[in-house]
């Protein structure tokens, strides 16, 4: 019998030095951008209840944070604001005082060869909870993406060196754009939550950065049942000047991940949000799952779908797991 089998694939899993020599993907901190929560209303961190392990902190505790991030080897940071000053349209958000500029200006003054990711959107700062300008119930495009690039333009003057806008207004890449190359920031890339979903898997951020949305985004973030829409999503902001292009949420759409890598030769990013991360969270508490060989098994996938970078809550977890197997 055995000499009629012609293939065996397990020749090359005899071992481990063997499997090494043949893995197809890997992984590194190169590869991760790591999401933080600095609320300007504390004076102490705070645990977020809906993430376990992750912390709100007080902007007098960011320097602290963002160098002991920078010892783990972590170099890509985007920063997520709590605002305490909420007003319709989110106008904190492009005061060169405000807390937006705050961040980006304490990270880069602490580290300046870190790479500063912030998000550029409202829901952070908006009495309503929305992405933009509500008008009659609705969000008004136009009116949304004029203050996106106020927002765009601010966070480069205090130092971004790239800009995550998610609030997928039509047209945003092209006016944040254009904003950025007539205010002389031509430098400034642009990482476009190009196919942003809505999904139940953001419940845990919603939590996270006390937004209390009245109503629902499913005027403006991507039917999920829309995989050919998506495309359509992803080919605008390519054309519009997009350096890198997002697929957010992650896991639930490694496909569409896999399906924008056959078209598009930019990188791509994929965001394992909120939601992925307390799934795999709670059940490693529950103790049904190895949380960090389930985790380093969700970023491979990331990384065979055809993502270049995640964007995940995992990520100071991962730098000290690293660290301790090289120790």
């Amino acid at each position: 019998m055995s000499s009629e089998i012609l293939y065996r694939p397990r020749r090359l899993r005899r071992t481990a030095a063997i499997r090494n020599l043949v893995r197809e993907q890997s992984f590194n901190l190169d590869d991760l951008i790591h999401p933080i929560f600095i609320d300007e209303g504390l004076t102490e961190r705070q645990a977020i209840d809906s993430l376990p392990g992750i912390c709100r902190f007080p902007e007098s505790e960011l320097a602290a944070e963002v160098d002991e991030l920078y010892n783990l080897g972590i170099r890509y940071i985007m920063p997520f604001g709590i605002s305490h000053k909420k007003d319709e349209v989110g106008s904190d958000t492009w005061n060169d005082d405000g807390l937006l500029a705050r961040m980006v200006r304490t990270i880069k003054q602490r580290h300046p060869d870190m790479v500063v990711i912030p998000d550029i959107c409202f829901c952070e700062y908006t009495s309503h909870g929305h992405c933009g300008v509500v008008c009659d119930g609705e969000v008004d495009n136009d009116a949304t993406v004029a203050n996106l690039v106020k927002q765009s333009v601010a966070a480069a003057r205090a130092g971004a060196d790239m800009l995550a806008p998610s609030a997928m207004m039509d047209g945003q890449v092209a006016a944040i754009r254009q904003g950025l190359d007539e205010a002389g920031f031509s430098h400034v890339g642009i990482l476009a939550h190009a196919i942003k979903f809505a999904s139940a898997f953001y419940g845990p951020f919603r939590t996270a950065v006390d937004c209390n949305l009245s109503g629902d985004r499913n005027g403006y973030q991507a039917d999920f049942a829309n995989g050919r829409q998506a495309m359509v999503e992803a080919a605008i902001d390519e054309a519009e000047g997009a350096d890198i292009l997002m697929v957010k949420p992650g896991t639930p759409y490694l496909d569409i991940v896999a399906q924008l890598r056959q078209r598009t030769d930019l990188p791509i990013a994929s965001y394992q949000v909120g939601g992925e991360y307390a799934a795999i969270k709670f059940a490693a508490l529950a103790g049904v799952l190895d949380e960090k060989r389930t985790v380093f098994e969700t970023l491979i996938g990331f990384k065979r779908a055809g993502a270049d970078m995640v964007v995940s809550y995992y990520t100071k977890q991962v730098a000290e797991w690293l660290k301790q197997d090289q120790a």
